[in-house]
């Protein structure tokens, strides 16, 4: 099976790069105790991770406009458990090409987990080692590097939601989900309504990939309802929210670089999808992608990163 690799959609991409602009760029947009509060949000965003791509020859530098990759991982964690990825996507950017490309990783995709030696689902990868163990995987997936991850924590939906006043999502098919029920159409939803409308799978007839969408519809609603994130009165509501959700290895000195150098990235955005065939083994359902499909994903990202293409056997 192929991937749609010339599908345009403004997605997570508005959300990653929402963030970039709203939370780093905002020297010259909001007043001074803003922009602070927003460097302390950035700070307590970042964390420190055992991180180095094993394929990237020469160090990322943002002066001299080295394409680089970035990591999604949306996490459904709950009290007292790590969790698993629910969602995976690797976002290139290319500032030279002023373009983006983003693929979602299916996560029942079944790969090599890097230092675990056994072969799973490749959203497991979180669960065994976190956000190590993840970037290796799908950097080993993909063969490309990973330079860099941003991680959200699912049930931030609730928190981020509530904090901008709620979002208006279309619904495309009427559903009832943990005691809730969603009309079809334009509908309003508070915090626990979106936790619970980006939840749902079982009763989606495209499973995983219609959660994926609900979960980039709330994301983008929160993004176009934070458009005017300067004139909102509860602004320390939103960051507060964001900093105690959101991690990344970025640290603000990279975010503001990245927006200085790479913002022009976003006028042209491309996403690819994986596409496999679901299969059990031993009792356990997994999605098997071709070598064929894995190798054109990959050659496509490693193009738009300026890396040399694996050959075709």
């Amino acid at each position: 099976m192929r991937a749609e690799r010339r599908k345009k959609k403004k997605t997570w991409l508005r959300w990653v790069t929402g963030l970039l602009v709203v939370l780093f760029a905002g020297a010259g947009i909001f007043a001074y105790s803003i922009y602070h509060h927003v460097k302390q949000t950035a700070n307590q965003m970042h964390e420190d991770v055992n991180w180095k791509s094993e394929k990237r020859k020469e160090d990322v530098s943002f002066e001299r406009k080295t394409p680089i990759s970035i990591l999604l991982i949306g996490v459904d964690e709950r009290k007292g458990d790590r969790g698993r990825a629910d969602t995976l996507i690797v976002m290139t950017v290319n500032p030279n090409k002023q373009s983006i490309d983003m693929v979602s990783v299916p996560r029942d995709t079944r790969t090599e987990i890097v230092g675990k030696g056994t072969e799973d689902k490749i959203n497991h990868s979180y669960a065994f080692g976190g956000v190590e163990m993840t970037m290796a995987t799908v950097e080993h997936f993909l063969d490309i590097p990973i330079d860099y991850y941003i991680k959200v924590n699912m049930e931030s939906f609730r928190d981020i939601v509530d904090a901008v006043g709620g979002v208006t999502v279309n619904n495309p098919f009427a559903f009832t989900y943990e005691g809730t029920h969603f009309p079809k159409g334009e509908i309003t939803l508070n915090g626990d309504e979106a936790l619970k409308y980006s939840r749902m799978r079982k009763d989606d007839p495209r499973g995983d990939f219609g959660r994926q969408d609900r979960q980039k519809q709330i994301i983008q609603a929160i993004i176009e309802k934070g458009a005017s994130f300067s004139s909102l009165a509860n602004y320390s509501d939103v960051l507060a929210a964001i900093g105690k959700n959101v991690k990344t290895n970025l640290t603000f000195e990279e975010m503001k670089d990245i927006q200085a150098n790479y913002k022009d990235a976003r006028k042209h955005i491309k996403q690819l999808h994986i596409t496999g065939q679901g299969t059990k083994i031993n009792g356990i359902y997994y999605l098997i992608v071709p070598e064929s499909e894995r190798l054109a994903v990959s050659n496509e990202l490693k193009e738009h990163l300026e890396l040399k293409a694996t050959a075709v056997k």
